[in-house]
């Protein structure tokens, strides 16, 4: 590992001056994904800005719904009784995303900024455009077991490994930021970004900027929930195919519903016309069948992951049985 300084932030704004003063600066807080990629030699930064002491823990019922500090630890977010209760979603895809060791280091701000977990990403060996631009990508025609069906480029294929994050974009999350320019407000269908032409950006972040909170607005997915995470082992493995499901059932129909996948693309993908096509429809199991068939317009395997062309959307449909027997 490179040899770097550690400093302490006294506030938000300390540890942003600092970032805008010093281009291979980082801020970290429980490290649990950091440290593994300096240890890998994957990020080498000079100086680490420790941001663990800043007042962004809380997590607190507001008027338009929960706000959610972004040093809040996974496990206290997954156990609050005030998220248990109004988003339900959130707390299971939290306990399915690692171990509880792992949840009590991890932060919110920290699980959104997750790197992939790509085998070539992680291999300094190996050719990977996200690390180190130009030099290909390895996985396309390499071991793609794991890798994206939905939104991929010749550039990248790799996956987004946070479930947590899925379970915020089937909710319509908002990620509230802090920079040099003032603050801004990042819906988090937004936030992160497909590969493209510039794989090395995971998000539509700053460098400079610094997550401080995330929001998510009242709605009515408080009990006909599910989280699906479809794994190699039930033992804390990241995901070859999940599914956030939530439906608002009254009477047998969908008055309104969200899905969104893990282990399918480069970002958390929600499945908006899946979502159109059952609004006021029957909650049944061939509705949900053909709904699960136009969530994969688009798909595509590239060889070892073309299983997952149907491991999708029968996860689709499962997830959603779950939620409406819930």
């Amino acid at each position: 590992m490179k040899n770097f300084q550690f400093v302490r932030a006294s506030s938000a704004q300390s540890a942003i001056d600092t970032l805008v003063k010093d281009p291979n600066a980082r801020f970290i807080a429980g490290g649990t994904n950091l440290v593994d990629l300096m240890k890998k030699g994957v990020v080498e930064p000079d100086r680490l800005v420790d941001i663990t002491t800043l007042q962004l823990r809380e997590i607190s019922k507001e008027k338009q719904g929960i706000k959610v500090g972004a040093l809040a630890l996974n496990s206290a977010v997954a156990e609050d009784k005030t998220v248990l209760k109004k988003q339900p979603l959130l707390a299971m895809a939290l306990q399915a995303g690692a171990s509880q060791q792992i949840r009590n280091m991890a932060t919110v701000g920290g699980n959104l900024l997750q790197r992939t977990r790509c085998p070539y990403f992680y291999n300094t060996d190996m050719p990977c455009n996200k690390r180190e631009p130009g030099t290909g990508c390895g996985a396309l025609k390499g071991f793609n077991r794991m890798h994206a069906i939905f939104g991929a480029s010749e550039n990248c294929i790799a996956v987004h490994p946070s479930d947590m994050a899925v379970a915020l974009a089937a909710l319509d999350a908002v990620v509230q930021v802090s920079g040099p320019k003032g603050n801004r407000a990042i819906p988090i269908l937004d936030f992160h970004r497909l590969p493209g032409d510039l794989p090395q950006k995971d998000t539509t972040l700053e460098r400079d900027e610094l997550i401080v909170a995330v929001e998510i607005p009242e709605n009515d997915f408080d009990k006909n929930v599910h989280y699906l995470k479809v794994r190699d082992r039930t033992s804390y493995a990241f995901a070859l195919v999940s599914v956030a499901a939530a439906l608002h059932l009254k009477r047998g129909k969908i008055r309104d519903v969200r899905l969104a996948m893990g282990g399918v693309a480069h970002k958390p993908w929600r499945l908006i016309e899946a979502e159109n096509f059952l609004r006021g429809k029957e909650a049944t199991e061939a509705i949900f069948t053909e709904a699960a068939q136009i969530a994969m317009k688009g798909a595509q395997g590239y060889g070892e992951n073309n299983f997952k062309l149907k491991l999708a959307p029968n996860s689709i449909v499962e997830a959603l049985k779950i939620a409406a027997n819930a």
